[in-house]
């Protein structure tokens, strides 16, 4: 009797996760969404001290841009994510959340950027204890335009198990000295697999900041699949971006791409490389565009911008990608190019600096 009443109990134990299971698939394939195509807004963050550029960009001048994947503020020199393999899902902590982003504004302080492209930059999420890390950023980077395009807005995901990743709103965030007159948001093809819940939403914008000339400087700013993604995806993904690019060149304006491509960006092969870290495909480019890092001298990408973050960071033992960069428009002439050597002490991602020229037509 004592033995029926415990099988019992069991059965009904069972049954009542079976049900919590199922209502919990319930709830994800209920609650997830894909961001569409959309127009962003765009704002302004400014300080006594710090003023955006009034005048159009010109074309002959020298600029400067730099991308950066923030981490969504986790990733520090000592830190591993449990989708390369590690052990965390979110931050140690909100301070070291604070920590990350503030350095990351520090950095843009320092280096000065005309025009700056950010990847990762969480506004709400459990991963990192709801800190919005837009408006941390902001109170940093003043004197600038903005504009920000939300990656995705995530249901509550329980996993992994012993840390799960939860719920999180996360985007890109563009800023420039100089006004943005037209900005939107393009939603990216992605995997229909069960891995999109792991993966999420991807996309890129699209700013658009006017020259003396008439025409546009086009600043994309573009975070690629990474987990999960086959061949097919990140084709699609390229392809769709492509379009858009020649539409813009098309009509004589002036195109810079930057962020993080999730591939090798580098001409050299790395062995034994992660799927999602495969050569960047040089051939599929369109007629008139490169990628800037091919103008680098050696010495100046020596460090690769991306370490490998399924394991804490160990100088000369963890595995390094350069997987950020630039793609432009033959009329954007690239003066310098460096991947910056931050030892990824505030994410897994370095930032990437270039000084560019928008050529005058002939």
């Amino acid at each position: 009797m004592k033995g029926k009443t415990i099988c019992k109990t069991l059965g009904l134990v069972l049954l009542a996760l079976l049900i919590l299971v199922m209502l919990y698939v319930v709830y994800v394939f209920a609650s997830y969404h894909r961001v569409g195509d959309q127009s962003l807004s765009v704002m302004h963050c400014s300080s006594r001290d710090a003023v955006p550029m009034e005048d159009a960009v010109e074309t002959g001048a020298v600029y400067r841009v730099s991308s950066a994947n923030a981490g969504f503020g986790a990733y520090s020199a000592d830190y591993s994510f449990f989708m390369d393999g590690g052990r965390s899902s979110w931050a140690k902590d909100e301070e070291s959340v604070t920590a990350g982003i503030c350095g990351m504004g520090d950095i843009v302080n320092t280096v000065n950027p005309d025009f700056v492209l950010m990847q990762e930059v969480d506004i709400d999420g459990t991963r990192s204890y709801h800190v919005n890390e837009l408006e941390l950023m902001n109170q940093f980077v003043t004197g600038y335009y903005y504009t920000f395009a939300e990656n995705y807005d995530s249901p509550f995901l329980f996993f992994p198990p012993w840390e799960p990743h939860g719920a999180n709103q996360a985007g890109i965030v563009t800023y420039s000295r100089s006004e943005i007159t037209d900005t939107m948001r393009r939603s990216l093809p992605i995997s229909q697999s069960f891995s999109r819940f792991l993966d999420l939403d991807r996309c890129y914008s699209i700013s658009r900041i006017p020259l003396e000339n008439g025409k546009s400087l086009c600043l994309y700013n573009v975070h690629l699949s990474a987990y999960g993604a086959d061949a097919s995806v990140r084709d699609g993904q390229l392809a769709m971006l492509y379009e858009d690019m020649k539409a813009d060149y098309k009509e004589g304006n002036y195109i810079i791409c930057g962020g993080d491509f999730n591939h090798n960006m580098k001409q050299t092969v790395i062995e034994n490389t992660d799927e999602w870290a495969q050569p960047f495909p040089r051939e599929s480019l369109p007629e008139g565009f490169r990628l800037a890092i091919d103008s680098a001298k050696a010495e100046d990408i020596e460090h690769n911008s991306c370490r490998d973050a399924g394991e804490p960071y160990q100088e000369g033992q963890t595995q390094t990608y350069t997987l950020d960069g630039f793609i432009v428009s033959d009329n954007v002439g690239v003066n310098y190019y460096t991947n910056m050597d931050w030892r990824y002490e505030l994410s897994d991602h370095d930032p990437v600096l270039m000084q560019f020229m928008l050529l005058k037509s002939e």
